[in-house]
């Protein structure tokens, strides 16, 4: 940022998903020159995720990178990565306070993501993988501390949904978001 003459920071991720975290030994984007398309959207919405929650301004000029490596995937990764990287931008930001690098923390709110579905007729939070390719409708939510939307990303996998099922997914998301920030605050007290 220092080198754009843009007075504030900013905040980006990697997301890559080690050969053993699937089923199937899952290449490294390196060995193919280039990381996948997948991954490249999901680093993107951790960025937009991240840079929701905080002050860039009060970053100062620096980027902060946030590395989410996928160690065992069962779904859900996108959204679980998500949550990792508010804890792990959030640690970040405690340690530079401590070496006096930044006066104040710009941190301005909490953030969590979660993933929902319609699955045989029911609302599920935290698909797993089966659960997933199941879904009729498959759903993630990136909610911050104050109940305000980051991001939804939802679709009916070859089928449609009512306004009805979409008000119960958002609810069951949000309630699972709560819970991943009561989390969150605990770990990072401890």
């Amino acid at each position: 940022m220092k080198e754009q003459n843009v007075t504030g920071g900013w905040i980006t991720a990697e997301y890559s998903m080690l050969p053993y975290s699937t089923l199937q030994r899952k290449q490294r984007d390196i060995s193919k020159g280039k990381i996948d398309g997948r991954s490249q959207e999901i680093q993107r919405l951790i960025g937009r995720a991240m840079r929701a929650a905080i002050d860039l301004e009060g970053v100062g000029q620096r980027t902060i990178w946030v590395d989410c490596d996928v160690l065992q995937a069962d779904g859900g990764t996108r959204t679980a990565a998500i949550t990792g990287a508010y804890v792990a931008l959030s640690l970040a930001v405690q340690k530079l306070m401590s070496q006096g690098k930044l006066a104040k923390n710009p941190i301005s709110h909490g953030v969590a993501a979660v993933s929902v579905g319609m699955v045989d007729g029911k609302p599920l939070l935290d698909l797993c993988y089966t659960e997933d390719v199941a879904a009729a409708v498959d759903m993630n939510l990136v909610m911050n501390s104050d109940g305000q939307f980051i991001e939804l990303q939802g679709t009916g996998e070859e089928a449609t949904f009512s306004q009805d099922e979409l008000a119960s997914l958002l609810a069951l998301g949000k309630a699972g978001i709560k819970q991943l920030l009561a989390a969150q605050a605990a770990a990072l007290k401890g």
